[in-house]
Parts: C-alpha cells; sequence; structure tokens
C-alpha cells in the first residue's frame, strides 16, 4: 500500500492579519491611515475622524477574506 499524499492548507497571509480584523458581520475593518506621527499639523476635527477603524471598501473585501483564510480573527 501507498501513503496517501498530503493535501496541502491555506495558510492566512501574517501581514493581512496584524492590520485587519473581521467584524461580527464579516466585513473587514482597518485603522484609518494617517495617525502615526506627525499629527499635531492636523486640525483638531480631522484627527477626531481619523480615530477608530472604518470597513474596507467593498472592491477590496474579497482579496482580504482569501487572504485570512476564511479563518475568523
Amino acid at each position: 500500500m501507498t501513503k496517501a499524499k498530503a493535501k496541502t492548507k491555506v495558510k492566512t497571509h501574517k501581514g493581512t492579519k496584524k492590520r485587519f480584523r473581521l467584524s461580527a458581520k464579516g466585513k473587514a475593518m482597518h485603522r484609518s491611515s494617517g495617525t502615526s506621527h506627525l499629527a499635531q499639523a492636523l486640525s483638531s476635527k480631522r484627527r477626531r475622524n481619523l480615530r477608530g477603524t472604518t470597513s474596507v471598501h467593498e472592491c477590496m473585501e474579497r482579496t482580504i477574506h482569501a487572504a485570512l483564510a476564511g479563518n475568523s480573527y
């Protein structure tokens, strides 16, 4: 008898895992850009609007889900 060949597993893209989270409804969420440094040059209103997370544009949803390999993070 021959040994059964192992199937390859779909792996999670680690860079995507660090930058994106899936919401309870399955939407991909990410942090706003432009908040890490030099924020004092921005107005208070702009800094306030950059707080928190925002959903990813719908054209990128499928790509991010594929990179996360269907796992919930």
